[in-house]
């Protein structure tokens, strides 16, 4: 983009000797980040664009213009530190849908998009908030991660994350739909690629994770430590050039299956591929078809020594080709970067982002809006270690040890600890901001596509140098989720109880048949990992499963996928008991009729209704404003549906503002309960049928068991 680096904001230290400096420095970044955003969708010279799927497995363009925006909103509103929203309509659209989680339905018939002058007009709003905000808030240094500050951080590091995501969609419409203006041009010098070859690097300890005491922002799965010794190994000088990688496709690398890992070829059956997913073939004068290559803002025959921007399954077809074409056992594997490696080489360049004086690469939009040759950058005899295009590794990602979930973005990083994301490392031409920092860790799905290439070790072995694999859920609260879900009925059988969820869902298909409730749709509210949804989707047509956090819903997901769940819960101390399980461990079907989704009860999207049952469990007392999901819950439900509210109305001032209690307060003198608040919501629409107590257990670990006794209670519409 040729911005000079005086005019380009860092990322804000988090300490400082002056409040008023601090808060200058934290507002000069908002400002730029938010100019950078609305610049880059200032390239779109036709409203209607906004609403294509260029991309089916994301959002149209619409949905990313307001999402950044609501962002802050929605964080704001969970860290109380603002008492009301902006835009509920909006803010409930344009909450959730980053990944192409299997939760998060597409269908566009399910969405109400906003206009692009109402989300302009919204985002006009937000900036004078948070501005204001950073006004008069009060700030102590250095700035710690349940501070205002670090909220307003997250959401400028968020937006620089879709700034990225956003300019691929770009670059998927139609060039007719864009129009190119200062500063994003593309970078015009291409040629023949320097050949590639190998470089010796010397094996050493790898530190992973970003120090406690680092001065910036980091996203939760950055923290925490690791280490690991890396034996020596050789990586390729240059990112694999569009010229390097067509003599795969000239060996006919996409046709032999040879190549392919079992995920590779599911893919290219699905998809059909040829080549990378930015060429495409034309013809020239003499009608001959030659490659091109589509860029943000143009197309240009293919700039052979530009690096290539293919997915993982695409780039580890090559490094197995280039396996076949040479003698592995003299001469060693070829494959992808493990995040050790990429670290180990990152050890070349001392500085980061907050201290360089000029970008050590093609990053933090310092050059063109584009990738450019692969022999421009170079450290030690190393080119492009950062910037150009992000570089894919064979390393899923996962939270090191110490590992801790920020409390407002609980989703960040969790839902993609699966095994089905890789990492990629080293950020590309508009990586910026926490993006661009040494210890970023950034992981898409295989099959993704981002400004990502790759380039190639060649190892004595084809064993990986990765940290050891995980995949047993060992969050606390998750594991004592799913174990009370689906778990061994030992605690209630010591009690003569049965399980609380097969209680639950007695007392409500029990209820359903009394007062001879239609069984076609059915919402079920503060699903968790979903037991009763399993339970209910063998007598209901259609279930919509919702919960507030994605951390929850992903093993609901898994086990409807016909997955096996693992997970970890404490036997003594520091020893843990390993479980696994199935729907089919369970008795229970796959219940492809539910349909799970994240959401806000108090903001749910307006497609949310129609319902013959809502169940609400566990939700009055876990969010922060019940009272108005209670008064607004009767337009959402079919004529006579049942409302099934289940509670034990333990209400805290960290989670629900005193004011929004329920009960356990006193009102005039008088000693309110929750079920008096309850009813007291609801008498206007509803009428009372039953009530009923539940007994619920949640084992902590061999010896201890929390015991409650739930309060459920069925109403029906008037």
């Amino acid at each position: 983009m040729n911005i000079s680096n005086h005019e380009r904001a860092k990322p804000p230290r988090l300490n400082g000797k002056s409040i008023t400096a601090k808060k200058a420095e934290l507002k000069k970044y908002f400002k730029q980040t938010w100019a950078e955003y609305e610049s880059l969708f200032s390239l779109i010279n036709d409203d209607s664009a906004y609403y294509l799927r260029p991309e089916p497995l994301r959002h149209p363009l619409i949905f990313y213009f307001g999402h950044t925006a609501s962002f802050y909103i929605n964080k704001l509103i969970l860290g109380k530190f603002i008492a009301e929203r902006v835009n509920n309509k909006l803010e409930a659209i344009c909450a959730v849908g980053v990944d192409e989680m299997s939760w998060d339905d597409l269908n566009s018939e399910h969405y109400d998009w906003p206009s692009v002058e109402e989300v302009r007009s919204y985002r006009k709003q937000v900036a004078k908030l948070i501005e204001n905000l950073i006004d008069n808030m009060p700030l102590a240094l250095p700035i710690a991660q349940d501070s205002l500050a670090w909220i307003i951080l997250m959401g400028c590091e968020h937006e620089r994350i879709h700034l990225e995501t956003s300019s691929v969609l770009m670059r998927m419409l139609p060039l007719s739909y864009l129009t190119p203006v200062a500063p994003w041009f593309t970078y015009n010098q291409t040629g023949d690629a320097p050949i590639n070859q190998l470089m010796p690097i010397k094996g050493r300890l790898i530190q992973f994770g970003k120090p406690t005491t680092d001065d910036t922002f980091g996203w939760d799965n950055e923290y925490g430590h690791e280490g690991l010794n890396l034996q020596d190994f050789n990586t390729s000088k240059y990112l694999v050039s569009n010229q390097e990688f067509l003599t795969f496709i000239e060996a006919k690398g996409y046709e032999c299956l040879d190549y392919w890992s079992d995920e590779g070829k599911q893919w290219l059956a699905f998809t059909k591929a040829k080549m990378p997913h930015f060429w495409f073939k034309k013809q020239n004068d003499c009608n001959e078809d030659v490659y091109w290559q589509r860029n943000l803002l143009n197309e240009v025959p293919l700039p052979l020594n530009w690096p290539v921007e293919v997915n993982y399954l695409e780039a580890k077809a090559f490094c197995n080709w280039k396996n076949s074409e040479n003698n592995t056992e003299k001469e060693g594997y070829f494959r992808l970067p493990t995040e050790a490696e990429w670290l180990c080489l990152r050890e070349n360049i001392t500085e980061d982002l907050s201290t360089w004086k000029v970008a050590p690469g093609n990053i933090n939009i310092e050059g063109c809006a584009s990738s450019c040759p692969v022999n421009h950058f170079e450290q030690n005899g190393l080119f492009d270690i950062v910037g150009n295009t992000w570089q894919w590794t064979e390393s899923p990602i996962d939270g090191f040890k110490g590992f801790q979930v920020h409390p407002l973005y609980d989703d960040f990083s969790t839902p993609t600890f699966d095994g089905k994301h890789n990492l990629i490392k080293g950020g590309s031409w508009i990586s910026s901001g926490n993006e661009a920092m040494k210890h970023s860790r950034y992981a898409f799905r295989r099959h993704f596509f981002q400004h990502a290439g790759f380039r190639y070790v060649q190892s004595s072995s084809d064993n990986l140098p990765n940290l050891a694999e995980n995949h047993y859920e060992n969050d606390v609260d998750i594991c004592q989720q799913l174990h009370a879900h689906y778990g061994k009925a030992d605690a209630y059988e010591s009690l003569t109880v049965d399980n609380y969820y097969r209680q639950m869902t007695d007392v409500i298909m029990n209820s359903v048949r009394k007062y001879k409730i239609a069984t076609s749709t059915c919402l079920d509210l503060g699903c968790s990992v979903g037991h009763t949804s399993f339970i209910l989707a063998q007598h209901f047509t259609h279930i919509d499963a919702i919960d507030f956090s994605a951390r929850y819903i992903r093993h609901g997901v898994s086990l409807q996928q016909g997955h096996s769940v693992r997970y970890t819960l404490e036997n003594e101390g520091d020893i843990v008991d390993f479980y696994e399980f199935s729907l089919v461990d369970v008795d229970l079907p796959l219940g492809k009729n539910i349909h799970f989704s994240q959401g806000d009860i108090s903001n749910l999207k307006s497609g949310f209704t129609g319902y013959d049952v809502i169940v609400a469990q566990h939700v009055l007392e876990t969010n922060y404003n019940p009272r108005a999901f209670l008064q607004k819950v009767h337009s959402r439900l079919n004529a006579q549906g049942l409302l099934i509210i289940v509670s034990n109305y333990d209400f805290s001032e960290q989670l629900t503002s005193k004011e929004n209690w329920l009960g356990g307060v006193k009102v005039n003198g008088e000693n309110v309960t929750g079920f008096e608040g309850v009813s007291l919501a609801l008498m206007p629409h509803f009428n009372l049928l039953e009530h009923h107590e539940l007994t619920r257990i949640i084992k902590t670990n061999r010896r201890n068991s929390k015991l409650s006794q739930p309060h459920l209670s069925v109403w029906q519409l008037k």
